[in-house]
């Protein structure tokens, strides 16, 4: 498990905390360059007092999201939790449902401990048909508008397409992709720390 605590800055405006999957992690990528710790950086410059703690891990789902929020909570106490997850449910095809069911639980989680809620939307390639990976997709705003929280609706928003911003395997994005996705998910976690 990549857990990251960057810098020891007082938790005046509290704790983000990032509970995601090998996207989050920083796979394939050289050490510091992944939009999270990219997005470290931001914070340091403009909201000093916040702490980052990257509680990620490569291959997550929802199931295992699931099983630790609750003790990521408990020890971190975190204001805003980031959730991505969900990408490697779809690649594996399982029943969007059970990833709903899942992603949900995760929500309700953060809310009930106090803490503000951003989910991170994805797709998946049609390998599994259209229509699932349109369910898919749907699936992260249905999660959001039912519980009222901040949405990214696509974290690869932008080089998608571009098989260049890609590693070799052709799902990581690579280095040159990392601070756009920082871009697309400050976006919408800017208003959540402002309001703080």
């Amino acid at each position: 498990m990549l857990l990251v605590i960057f810098g020891s800055r007082p938790a005046l405006a509290g704790t983000v905390l990032i509970v995601g999957d090998s996207l989050s992690a920083g796979y394939g990528l050289p050490n510091g360059s992944g939009w999270v710790s990219l997005l470290n950086k931001r914070l340091v410059a403009e909201y000093p007092n916040v702490s980052l703690v990257n509680a990620s891990i490569s291959g997550e789902t929802t199931a295992g999201g699931k099983r630790r929020i609750q003790a990521l909570l408990e020890r971190h106490q975190p204001g805003i939790v980031v959730v991505e997850l969900g990408a490697n449910d779809g690649l594996r095809g399982i029943h969007i449902p059970l990833i709903r069911d899942n992603l949900t639980a995760i929500v309700d989680a953060c809310l009930a401990s106090g803490a503000k809620a951003l989910v991170l939307g994805m797709r998946v390639p049609p390998n599994y048909g259209r229509e699932y990976a349109e369910k898919f997709h749907a699936m992260f705003k249905e999660v959001s508008s039912r519980k009222g929280v901040a949405l990214v609706p696509f974290l690869l928003d932008g080089f998608a397409d571009d098989r260049a911003m890609f590693q070799e395997d052709g799902i990581h994005p690579a280095s040159d992709a990392q601070p756009m996705m920082v871009d697309t998910v400050y976006e919408q976690l800017r208003p959540l720390l402002r309001d703080w």
